[in-house]
């Protein structure tokens, strides 16, 4: 068995063991997360990157190294936009705080499943036909200008085109059943409005992935580089949207990073086969472009709106 292979295994049972001890150990009971508790997980997530990313220095080298950082900086300033759409999923259903922990967990779980098929997917593409590779440079400058132009998200549930699938299939019932996603009734399988809301979860983190992932594979084409830093920065996800719940409003000009960011991979990537911009760089560029707009929100937060009679 090859060396690569061996690291592909020992990667994902670490990812199966820490999920294993997230949910059957620390949350094995629903409960609200605190945000000490929210913040000490964070830590604890970004510590095991940072530690993985030095074992990717000494077991590779410098620039696979900075690659990983630089993915993992990416997808990880990526999925803050992510949260604030699962912001308001939650506010929609009205899913009680006790119960969220449980649907990231499953939701993330599945997005886990889906960025491996993705990533290997895309890396084996701009092998084959390399002129991919302005295609998707292309969708993500794109991307970063739809971003700067599009109003606020708004959500509807109920035109998504799974949820109506789900309640077509089977009975919803009207009602959470505690942290259930499925309850019997009357001989019955039901689905609670609890598992909708993962669905939406999971068709959510199907949208970001078809933008970050593009967006990765600029900064390297080494599948095992591009995945360990995507589920890294999704690992931590579920820690970081309660740490950050409550506060999005300090935020109002994240957005307009992130555009940026897009636009700039977006440019790199095109633009590979005449210059090659530096992995150096494109960390200090990233880096700079989200200190900016995280210190514009806090220097200037969004004014609450007045009622006037």
């Amino acid at each position: 068995m090859s060396e690569t292979v061996l690291l592909w295994i020992f990667f994902n049972v670490f990812v199966l063991a820490m999920l294993a001890l997230d949910l059957g150990v620390f949350h094995r009971k629903s409960h609200e997360v605190s945000v000490r508790e929210a913040l000490t997980w964070t830590s604890i997530w970004i510590t095991l990157a940072m530690c993985f990313n030095l074992f990717v220095y000494y077991y590779f080298d410098k620039e696979k190294a900075l690659e990983f950082f630089t993915g993992y900086l990416i997808e990880k300033s990526l999925s803050v936009d992510n949260i604030f759409v699962i912001i308001l999923i939650f506010s929609y259903f009205q899913v009680p705080a006790a119960y969220q922990h449980k649907v990231l967990f499953w939701g993330i779980l599945g997005a886990l499943v889906m960025r491996v098929t993705f990533i290997l997917t895309g890396v084996e593409l701009i092998h084959r036909f390399h002129w991919l590779i302005y295609i998707f440079g292309g969708f993500l400058v794109y991307t970063g200008i739809k971003m700067l132009t599009s109003g606020d998200v708004k959500i509807d549930p109920e035109k998504n085109p799974l949820v109506k699938l789900a309640r077509r299939v089977m009975p919803i019932t009207p009602s959470f059943e505690k942290d259930r996603f499925f309850v019997k009734r009357n001989g019955a399988t039901w689905a609670t409005p609890l598992f909708l809301v993962v669905i939406l979860i999971e068709t959510t983190d199907l949208i970001f992935a078809v933008d970050s992932i593009p967006a990765i594979l600029a900064i390297s084409d080494d599948s095992f580089i591009v995945y360990t830093s995507n589920v890294f920065a999704i690992l931590g996800l579920r820690s970081l949207y309660f740490a950050l719940a409550g506060i999005e409003k300090y935020f109002k000009y994240l957005k307009y990073g992130l555009s940026a960011i897009l636009v700039f991979v977006g440019v790199k990537m095109c633009i590979t086969d005449l210059f090659k911009i530096p992995t150096e760089v494109s960390i200090i560029v990233i880096g700079f472009t989200l200190l900016i707009s995280m210190a514009s929100s806090s220097l200037f937060p969004e004014k609450p709106k007045t009622n006037n009679p």
